[in-house]
């Protein structure tokens, strides 16, 4: 029967602490964007004309660029979950008898 198993215990558990922050922080970051947050108006791919032609298309870059961030969170709880699942096949296997 071929083995799951892929990483290591301790690659395992790296990926699930960076997993959790990534999940907290691209959050935050979704909701703050989604919020229209004056902070990040650097973060916002808008030109010149967006600026002065129509505010509408600015805050449609907001929502998309919150977007994004809700998609990078989703695959970093992705990654996490694998994670999890190697840390316990890694579990597993030491307990198995070869």
């Amino acid at each position: 029967m071929p083995s799951l198993l892929f990483c290591g215990p301790k690659m395992a558990a790296c990926g699930i602490v960076i997993s959790i922050w990534g999940v907290i922080m691209l959050a935050m970051l979704g909701i703050f964007f989604s919020a229209k947050s004056a902070v990040l108006i650097e973060d916002v791919p808008f030109t010149e004309e967006d600026i002065h032609n129509d505010g509408l298309k600015t805050c449609n870059l907001y929502n998309q660029v919150g977007i994004n961030c809700f998609i990078a969170a989703a695959i970093y709880v992705v990654v996490g979950a694998i994670s999890l699942c190697q840390v316990r096949l890694n579990k597993r296997q030491e307990y198995m008898v070869t």
